[in-house]
C-alpha cells in the first residue's frame, strides 16, 4: 500500500506538534507539508525542539490554495484553533479528493457535511466520511464515561462531572492563567456549567439514548501539570458494580484504546498515549465513572490519527501504540 500524503494547517501549535510527533513515525503516512504563518521557512525542530534528529521538515508558508492542489495530497488536518476552521473552509477550495480532519469546535455539530469523529460512538460513519470533526478533549473523556450507559438507555437522571485538565488544554498562546508563576502549585475552576464542550456531550448522549434530555452539570478545573484529563462522572444507577463492569467491558470489547480497569487509575497511565482508562464504583445507588485520557493524544491529535486510519482502511491503532511515562 502506498503511503497516505497529508498536510497540516497550523502545525506550530500544541495539537499540530503532537500530530507531527505521531505522524513522523506512522508507517503509512507521508507528510506533504506542515503549514505555519508564524514559523514559515524554519525547521520544524526549531519550534518542536524534541523533534531534533527526527525530521528535516521545514514549516511551509506557501500559498495554501497551491498546497491544497498538490496532485497526490489525500488528507489535511486543521489545527488553527476555534473559529479558524470555518474561516478556512469558507476561504479555500479544498478538492473533493482531499479528506479533512478538523480539530476545532467549528463543525462538531455535524454541520457542512462533517461527521463527529468519536470512533467508540460511530466507527462505521467515520469510515465512510470525507470530513471529520474531531471531538474536544473534555468531551472525549466525559463521553467515553457515559457511552455504555446511554447505549443501554440507562441514563435516568442528571449527570454530574468534575474534571481537571493540564495546561496544554488552554493552547499555546500566553494568558493570565497559563504562565508558570500563576499555574504552578495552583488550581482553579473555569466555565462552570457553561463549558463549550457541553453541546457535543449532550449531542453524543442523544445519538445513543433516544429522548435524552438530562442536564450535564460540569465543573472543569485547571491543574498545575502539562497534560492529561481526569474526569469523575456520576449519575443514578440501579444495578450493582459487577453489572456496571459487565456493561462497560462489553461495550468497549471491540475498541482498541478504551479499557476498564478493576484497580483505581491515575493520569500517568495514559499520558503520551491514545488510551482512555475507565474505573467504576457504585455508592448508594450512584455509579461513579472515572475516566482518564491525555488531552493532546486521545483528546486531540491521537484521536485525529485514529480517524485518519479508519477513513483510509488501516488498522485503528496503526502508528498509535504509544508508551506512557509510567513514573
Amino acid at each position: 500500500m502506498s503511503k497516505i500524503n497529508i498536510g497540516i494547517i497550523g502545525a506550530a501549535g500544541y495539537t499540530g506538534g503532537e500530530l507531527l510527533r505521531i505522524l513522523i513515525n506512522h508507517p503509512q503516512v507521508e507528510i506533504a507539508f506542515a503549514h505555519s504563518k508564524s514559523q514559515s521557512g524554519k525547521p520544524v525542530y526549531a519550534t518542536h525542539t524534541d523533534l531534533l534528529g527526527d525530521t528535516k521538515l521545514t514549516f511551509s508558508g506557501d500559498d495554501i490554495q497551491t498546497l491544497l492542489h498538490q496532485a497526490d495530497l489525500q488528507a489535511i488536518f486543521l489545527c488553527s484553533g476555534h473559529g479558524e476552521s470555518q474561516k478556512f473552509m469558507d476561504a479555500y477550495n479544498v478538492p473533493a479528493t482531499v479528506k479533512v480532519i478538523d480539530l476545532s469546535t467549528d463543525f462538531r455539530n455535524e454541520s457542512a457535511g462533517f461527521v463527529y469523529g468519536l470512533p467508540e460512538l460511530q466507527k462505521e460513519s467515520i469510515q465512510s466520511a470525507t470530513k471529520i470533526a474531531n471531538p474536544g478533549c473534555f468531551a472525549t473523556s466525559i463521553e467515553l464515561a457515559i457511552l455504555p450507559l446511554a447505549a443501554a438507555g440507562l441514563i435516568q437522571d442528571d449527570i454530574h462531572v468534575s474534571a481537571i485538565t493540564g495546561s496544554t488544554g488552554a493552547g499555546q498562546a500566553l494568558g493570565a492563567t497559563t504562565h508558570f508563576s500563576w499555574r504552578n502549585n495552583n488550581m482553579s475552576i473555569y466555565k462552570a456549567f457553561t463549558h463549550q464542550h457541553l453541546t457535543e456531550i449532550k449531542m453524543t448522549a442523544g445519538k445513543l439514548q433516544n429522548g435524552f434530555d438530562h442536564a450535564v452539570h460540569f465543573i472543569p478545573y485547571r491543574g498545575d501539570f502539562t497534560r492529561g484529563i481526569m474526569a469523575n462522572v456520576y449519575t443514578q444507577f440501579e444495578g450493582n458494580l459487577e453489572e456496571a463492569k459487565s456493561l462497560y467491558k462489553a461495550y468497549y470489547a471491540s475498541h482498541p484504546f478504551t479499557h476498564v480497569s478493576d484497580a483505581p487509575i491515575d493520569l500517568k497511565q495514559v499520558v503520551n498515549t491514545n488510551k482512555c482508562l475507565i474505573h467504576l464504583e457504585v455508592h448508594d445507588g450512584k455509579l461513579l465513572i472515572t475516566s482518564a485520557i491525555d488531552n493532546l493524544t486521545k483528546g486531540a491529535s491521537g484521536q485525529a490519527v485514529q480517524n485518519l486510519n479508519l477513513i483510509f482502511g488501516l488498522a485503528e491503532d496503526t502508528g498509535l501504540r504509544l508508551k506512557a511515562p509510567a513514573f
